[in-house]
């Protein structure tokens, strides 16, 4: 990339909106207050669960958001699709992009990164003693992490959804998941036998957008910051 190009699009990035990434679902509506501190009224369709758009314009001409999946935000802000962003500490903890800075704890979207596992096993096998168990996740990373450093080698399912049945069928022995209430634990017959990490949502930001647009960046990071105060 020539100089010069690199001057048209470092000027092109900066008179483009900003790109705000936004997790769908439960999260979404506990940003709704945190945001309207910070002085962002994004579209109404944003909360429009019916809505098939996924970019919408805020009343700052300089902001625009993105609703993705809860997974997504972290990586739309690492490769620079969106600057700023909404995540939770489990989806940082699992990816740990080193393009991401997470500047402030927001406080919302409070639960937790458990092992679980069926009500009748707990107790009866000692896991200090296990030297591998298999694990049903849609965190790989976290898990592996996690029982690497007892020294138990973790074989992983990898499934999306639905974890909650992999013991009950023999798929696995646990399951590593994010847990709220436990609500959903208990209607399956697991219990949660251990807390690997507590969770809350982040403000993020992505770190060369930070470099190249400080002022607007910095803005909006001061901008939330007063919000939580």
């Amino acid at each position: 990339m020539t100089a010069a190009f690199r001057s048209v699009v470092l000027e092109a990035e900066t008179h483009a909106p900003l790109v705000f990434a936004l997790p769908k679902g439960r999260i979404l509506k506990e940003c709704g207050p945190l945001l309207a501190r910070a002085g962002i009224v994004p579209s109404p369709e944003l909360l429009d669960e019916d809505s098939r758009l996924l970019r919408f314009p805020t009343d700052d001409p300089t902001l625009d958001v993105v609703r993705v999946r809860p997974f997504d935000v972290a990586t739309f802000v690492a490769f620079g699709a969106a600057q700023i962003g909404i995540c939770g500490g489990d989806v940082l903890m699992e990816f740990d992009y080193p393009e991401i800075y997470a500047p402030l704890d927001l406080g919302i979207g409070v639960c937790r990164v458990s092992v679980a596992e069926l009500r009748e096993t707990v107790g009866v096998d000692d896991s200090s003693r296990w030297s591998r168990v298999r694990v049903a996740t849609k965190y790989p990373n976290i898990a592996r992490r996690h029982y690497a450093a007892r020294g138990i080698h973790a074989e992983i399912v990898h499934l999306n959804g639905a974890m909650e049945l992999a013991p009950g069928l023999g798929i696995a022995q646990v399951i590593v998941d994010l847990v709220a209430t436990g609500s959903t634990l208990k209607a399956n017959g697991l219990v949660e036998s251990e807390v690997i990490a507590p969770v809350t949502s982040r403000l993020i930001v992505n770190r060369t957008a930070l470099k190249t647009q400080p002022e607007a960046i910095g803005a909006w990071i001061a901008r939330f910051r007063e919000a939580l105060t």
